[in-house]
């Protein structure tokens, strides 16, 4: 039987999409100085979720229990998990949300002051520009944005709208974590000149599958949503979108990106590299992941305006290994000029000094709380900075992006963050934006 959803007509979404268009052209939607601002801190901050399955229920469980929160709207393309999210929301705070498939019928509501964004990779950035078009705050889980080109225009809309947009890494608002940046800028190992990250675990093979006809309960045409339309396969939902390159951004863009995320705030850069160089290919696995296996990533960043600081940083990517590396599954590690830090985002930290003496040791686990807490006040206007801003995002997103871009033509690349183009070489270059379904309402207005 099909979850009802919340009827509203196609004359109000067009409407929306019209106003939303004009948003994104406009030199400026909403005035700065609203940001953050509302009239009344006191009553619940109004919230629609979009996506609900896999991380989008462990968000919908944590906010659900927040009373400076009220859940308004849950939007999923699968009726099932849609009518799984309802009863879990009625189940832990007494209140039933409104069950929709369509972002639209939530942006068009007036009442609805932010956005959660948790659905697959490539409705990331195109849900959260009409999102922040539409006057919402915005959640949205990591990596922000597709491709290069999606998470510029991502960057450009938070700018033009005045809102908050906070990055579902919440390594930035755990704890220990900032415990350790602190410990990193304030010259423990003094100064830092080579960061490395990263995710080594073992995955499973997704297998070979020929295209099907979706099930019942999955809107197929609205999951795609911009992408190119191309068939169902049984290996491609729910969460095996990752590995395919029109809906994901390989594991590097799942687990990845947090631990790369983590290894550039601590080596304190602002920028993109500017030499990108990626071995990237399936070397374990015989399935139809189209995104490597076993992958390595090395990069320089000039910083021009600080006497051209040079500094350097390294990805590893195992997603075959049953053992973990440096006594952490997935991290970071921090190489300074008197020692060093290994950090497990998800773990804890251990700072080595001179001839590797152990220094000093935390333990701790991840503070998704913690997270949504900054972002919550940051929409009441009571927080300084959001932990994970657009600026934030859009570098880890991009060094995701630049690996597999790198990984995919077989060979380096040079890169100018400043215009986000890669110099001298067309089909690298033409890799940083995608294809879209023609003429898709929520393709983003400039791409």
């Amino acid at each position: 039987m099909k979850v009802p959803v919340e009827n509203s007509s196609d004359f109000a979404r067009r409407n929306f999409l019209k106003s939303s268009a004009a948003a994104t052209l406009s030199t400026v939607a909403f005035p700065m100085a609203s940001q953050g601002s509302r009239v009344n801190a006191v009553q619940p901050i109004v919230m629609g979720l979009i996506g609900v399955g896999g991380m989008g229920m462990n968000h919908l469980k944590k906010l659900a229990r927040r009373s400076e929160v009220s859940i308004a709207y849950v939007c999923n393309v699968d009726s099932n998990r849609l009518q799984t999210a309802l009863k879990e929301v009625q189940a832990i705070s007494g209140r039933t949300p409104k069950g929709v498939n369509d972002l639209r019928d939530i942006l068009i509501d007036k009442k609805v002051e932010a956005v959660l964004i948790a659905t697959p990779d490539h409705w990331h950035a195109p849900a959260a520009i009409l999102s922040l078009n539409a006057g919402k705050h915005v959640y949205v889980e990591k990596p922000c944005c597709h491709n290069i080109r999606e998470g510029q225009l991502l960057r450009e809309a938070v700018e033009k709208s005045g809102k908050h947009l906070q990055v579902g890494t919440q390594s930035r608002s755990t704890g220990f974590v900032r415990e350790a940046i602190d410990r990193l800028r304030d010259g423990a190992i003094g100064k830092v000149l080579v960061a490395k990250a990263w995710n080594s675990q073992r995955r499973s093979s997704i297998g070979h599958q020929p295209p099907a006809a979706p099930p019942v309960e999955l809107d197929f045409d609205a999951w795609l949503g911009p992408a190119q339309n191309v068939p169902y396969r049984k290996n491609l939902l729910h969460g095996v979108w990752r590995w395919w390159y029109d809906f994901g951004c390989g594991d590097i863009g799942n687990d990845g990106v947090h631990d790369i995320d983590v290894a550039l705030w601590g080596l304190d850069v602002k920028t993109g590299p500017t030499k990108v160089t990626c071995m990237g290919r399936k070397l374990f696995f015989d399935d139809d992941q189209e995104f490597p296996d076993t992958q390595y990533a090395v990069m320089e960043f000039e910083d021009v305006s600080a006497n051209r600081e040079v500094k350097h940083f390294v990805f590893e990517q195992r997603i075959w290994s049953p053992y973990v590396q440096e006594g952490y599954e997935n991290g970071a590690a921090f190489y300074g000029t008197e020692g060093y830090i290994i950090l497990g985002h998800s773990v804890g930290w251990k700072l080595y000094g001179p001839k590797s003496k152990l220094m000093e040791e935390r333990i701790g686990q991840s503070d998704l709380d913690a997270h949504h807490l900054n972002f919550l006040k940051a929409v009441r206007g009571e927080a300084e900075a959001l932990n994970a801003d657009i600026g934030a995002g859009f570098l880890s997103a991009s060094v995701v992006h630049l690996s597999n871009i790198a990984a995919r033509v077989g060979r380096a690349i040079s890169y100018d963050p400043a215009n986000l183009s890669i110099l001298g070489d067309t089909e690298a270059n033409a890799l940083l934006q995608r294809k879209y379904r023609v003429g898709h309402w929520s393709i983003p207005v400039g791409v």
